[in-house]
């Protein structure tokens, strides 16, 4: 079954709460001039408009596998360079002096992502930055529902055929001790953000966008509908109202910057 092209206008729904890793990101970068950017799995251009505010007189290229998202981000950034790419196999990254990504490398396969990391650094000249953020949600109560409402209806049998298994990232350790020999320094944080939402269909709009693809993409459009009726009615449990009727969705994410040695 062929993959779906990711909806940019669905990702957009949230777009300041999306955008604010990447200003975090960015601000523990230690450049004050870099010539040469590429924002990595840019998406809609919503973190290459971070790239262009802090770095104005940069020459900043969005690479990202989306058709969808690369048409988005040349209709808000329309001056700048986007490019069709896959992650797994770009590597024109030779002379940039800051590699970007905002929330991309948890979508490539578990047993690839030190391999690439460690190639993408090595492309760099010394004193070059590799920054990266990704969602660290796998247990998290959104994660856990997709898992279990999946395996349990008349769409499990097409669910366990089609939607691949993700495993947990990386842990600090294991990505420090990896790039640590490549590298003069590795920055690893980790930040719980706590997103005040509209009500329950609001968390599943969110994961719409992103974590939930796998489960509703290979689904029939009665199949889909179904899954996602019962996964609201899980979410619901899972998720207290607030005082004033919102919801809290709490949101973990890994932080990695690298310098080159």
């Amino acid at each position: 079954m062929a993959a779906k092209d990711w909806d940019a206008t669905q990702y957009l729904k949230f777009e300041r709460e999306r955008t604010r890793p990447a200003l975090d990101l960015l601000s523990q970068v230690p450049l004050t001039g870099p010539k040469r950017i590429l924002d990595l799995g840019c998406g809609p251009g919503n973190s290459t408009a971070v790239l262009l505010d802090r770095f104005p007189g940069a020459q900043i290229i969005g690479i990202d596998s989306s058709p969808d998202m690369l048409e988005k981000a040349r209709r808000s950034l329309p001056g700048l360079d986007f490019r069709l790419g896959d992650l797994t196999s770009f590597s024109h990254t030779e002379d940039a002096e800051l590699l970007f990504s905002n929330a991309v490398f948890q979508w490539l396969p578990s047993d690839q992502r030190l391999r690439i990391f460690s190639d993408l650094i090595q492309s760099q000249k010394p004193g070059g930055v590799f920054a990266f953020q990704v969602p660290d949600n796998m247990s998290e109560p959104t994660h856990v529902a997709m898992r279990s409402v999946a395996a349990d209806g008349p769409w499990s049998e097409t669910l366990r055929q089609h939607a691949p298994a993700r495993k947990p990232f990386q842990s600090p350790q294991e990505i420090y001790d990896h790039l640590k020999p490549l590298c003069s320094d590795v920055n690893i944080w980790h930040t719980y953000y706590y997103h005040m939402l509209d009500d329950h269909q609001a968390i599943v709009e969110w994961v719409k966008g992103t974590g939930l693809r796998p489960f509703i993409d290979p689904l029939s459009p009665t199949e889909r509908e179904g899954f996602l009726a019962a996964y609201l009615r899980r979410i619901e449990e899972l998720y207290p109202p607030l005082h004033d009727g919102k919801v809290c969705l709490r949101y973990p994410r890994l932080f990695v910057v690298t310098v080159r040695a």
